[in-house]
């Protein structure tokens, strides 16, 4: 048998790497884009053989990862030591986050509600109409540092039941008794929802007609100002702790910079619904997409959920 010149075993390798569908899948769109994410970082699967995953949230104190199966009504859950399981039977749950508390937030769309899961294991309705009508199918869900949780309520849940809101709209609701606040009437299919890193602007993705996202400062009174709209549809939305926003789209998840550049796109083997952070640092960028659940490490530490609150003002002490 003919010995093989060394130059050859090189170049088989070399299309071994190339060929390999866990790596090479990141593109950076600008050269800022390095300070993300590396070009050869590898994305694993996880797990796959699900209905349709989205909603993806890290618990810290049980280095848990929970997240939807919106068909299968089913909460999964990811560990390290257990890999992909089933957490609990669910109403159609699709997005999730933390309260201040640490306590599961999610949207159903089984019952067109957001509800809160008590420690106790039992769920408390926080909110199922508006104006003493239905919602339609709460859809993505996030908590701001002064508590408040905002939800987008498009019709993707609905599945020939009755609409009675007469619009799709982006919602705040006070957890101590207060109203549920419509912030937002100008979306044709309002979908994910996120904050910046200092609270004080919001995130919301279009996925209807206008397939776009909006940035938003928001001012002491709660109403929302546009700062820019990125052209392209997405799902799920997150930010990390330098303000860059990863929204999970067609073509992969695209990361822009807080000022709307596009960095970078994390390129999958299934099209991306929703993002979440974790691991030990927040480095940890956990993917849901169709069936599947997939990570890939990043650079830079995802925002907290839940958000720091701020610290009460101190109280001054007459004669100090």
């Amino acid at each position: 048998m003919p010995t093989m010149p060394p130059v050859l075993p090189f170049l088989a390798a070399l299309a071994l790497v190339a060929a390999d569908p866990a790596r090479a899948q990141v593109v950076h769109d600008d050269p800022a884009g390095a300070a993300v994410i590396a070009l050869d970082a590898a994305i694993e699967q996880l797990g796959t053989g699900m209905k349709f995953v989205e909603g993806p949230v890290w618990v810290a104190a049980e280095q848990r990862l929970v997240f939807s199966d919106i068909p299968a009504k089913k909460l999964m859950q990811w560990t390290a030591k257990d890999g992909v399981a089933e957490f609990r039977a669910v109403e159609e749950t699709n997005g999730n986050t933390l309260d201040a508390q640490h306590r599961l937030v999610s949207c159903q769309h089984g019952t067109r509600a957001v509800v809160r899961n008590e420690k106790d294991g039992t769920l408390t309705v926080l909110a199922s109409t508006h104006d003493g009508k239905k919602l339609n199918s709460p859809n993505d869900i996030a908590v701001r540092r002064d508590g408040t949780i905002w939800f987008t309520d498009p019709t993707y849940g609905l599945r020939g039941r009755e609409r009675e809101q007469d619009g799709n709209f982006v919602y705040r609701l006070d957890v101590d008794g207060g109203p549920l606040t419509v912030v937002s009437r100008e979306f044709h299919m309002p979908n994910g929802i996120c904050f910046a890193p200092d609270h004080d602007r919001v995130y919301i993705a279009d996925s209807g007609d206008k397939q776009r996202v909006g940035a938003f400062a928001i001012g002491s009174d709660g109403t929302l100002t546009n700062v820019f709209w990125l052209e392209g549809g997405a799902d799920g939305i997150r930010c990390d702790s330098a303000g860059n926003l990863f929204t999970t789209a067609r073509d992969g998840v695209r990361v822009y910079s807080a000022a709307g550049k596009r960095l970078c796109t994390i390129k999958l083997p299934e099209v991306p619904a929703n993002c979440a952070f974790g691991g030990d640092d927040r480095t940890t960028l956990f993917i849901t997409a169709r069936t599947s659940l997939y990570r890939v490490q990043v650079l830079v530490p995802g925002a907290p959920i839940p958000a720091p609150m701020p610290a009460a003002p101190s109280k001054s002490v007459p004669g100090k």
